[in-house]
């Protein structure tokens, strides 16, 4: 475990080492250390002692990423939805809180800190004392011992509050691929599915996905061939199925292709992987990109084109937090 909680965990012999709920209670063990430490220092003199310590709290994040993305989904198979609905909102105002907090600190405004740190240490003693009351009690009683051994690889995906990484849960041991017979449960049918690096899709779901994405994709194979562009409502520049098949310099205009050529060029011999301009069109101010398409190991495959109406996109100023569809 961390450095702070190795030696001297009180939740040593009730959970094993690194199982998911006892690095929850043990980051709130952290926070809490954290929290006294905060009181403990002088202000204004020990500032950056102060904003040092906030940021370790502000971590706290990834305590609530985790629960959102990897415990509430398990939950919700077993039909327990209110901490999906109300924790998560707990977590939200917490998040704004910090924020505040945040920008107290940076004014150096000590009137302003007192009341915001005051509120955010309310605010995450209330959460823990949901947590560790109700929420993994409960959840230790749904989730059986399968399923806590699945959030390994998403929580090393989010992160923890520790400086190093908790024990792995269970204990990482190497597989062969060969011999890795573990049947992983889903809770949707994968019959007419493809496997792609992270989850699955049907065709239908592949075609559905291209046709609202609000950006225009065409793909080119190592071949310099059109094999695919996506069919969506309001495409920029126009494509028809007679594109398909046909080779790309042929479908651009004799005043462009060089450039597309040379674009080409550089991508297959691995001098470039991206390629980007912008223009004003119609009215609209479009952003395009060429990407490379290589395999894992390197070797070219393609390049997709992209291009979107960005004028919208440009506009947008402040922040929007609502919907406001009424």
């Amino acid at each position: 475990m961390s450095e702070f909680l190795h030696n001297q965990s009180p939740y040593e012999g009730q959970f094993p080492d690194g199982h998911p709920v006892r690095v929850y209670l043990e980051e709130n063990l952290l926070i809490r250390r954290l929290m006294r430490e905060l009181e403990g220092l002088q202000l204004p003199q020990e500032w950056e002692e102060y904003e040092k310590l906030f940021e370790q709290l502000a971590k706290v994040e990834l305590h609530f990423t985790r629960k959102e993305n990897q415990l509430f989904p398990y939950l919700e198979k077993y039909g327990w939805t209110s901490p999906s609905q109300g924790m998560w909102t707990f977590h939200d105002q917490i998040r704004d809180q910090i924020k505040q907090t945040r920008a107290s600190i940076q004014a150096r405004d000590l009137e302003a800190v007192r009341t915001n740190m005051s509120l955010l240490f309310r605010f995450l003693e209330q959460i823990m004392s949901v947590e560790e009351g109700r929420l993994f009690p409960r959840a230790m009683g749904m989730l059986s011992e399968a399923e806590w051994q699945e959030f390994k690889e998403g929580d090393k995906e989010i992160g923890w509050m520790f400086e190093h990484d908790p024990t792995p849960y269970p204990p990482d041991a190497y597989v062969h691929p060969s011999q890795d017979t573990q049947k992983r449960k889903l809770p949707f049918s994968i019959e007419q599915a493809t496997h792609y690096d992270e989850g699955y899709l049907t065709p239908e779901q592949v075609n559905s996905i291209f046709r609202i994405l609000p950006v225009d994709i065409t793909y080119v194979n190592e071949h310099d061939q059109v094999v695919f562009y996506n069919r969506g409502e309001d495409r920029v520049f126009p494509r028809s199925a007679g594109i398909i098949g046909r080779e790309v310099k042929f479908c651009h205009p004799p005043k462009s292709v060089d450039q597309v050529l040379k674009i080409l060029e550089a991508f297959k011999a691995g001098e470039q992987d991206v390629a980007e301009f912008w223009i004003n069109f119609k009215g609209q101010f479009i952003h395009i990109q060429y990407f490379a398409v290589r395999d894992a190991d390197g070797t070219y495959r393609g390049v997709i084109e992209m291009s979107q109406d960005v004028t919208h996109v440009r506009e947008l100023q402040g922040e929007k937090r609502l919907l406001d569809w009424d």
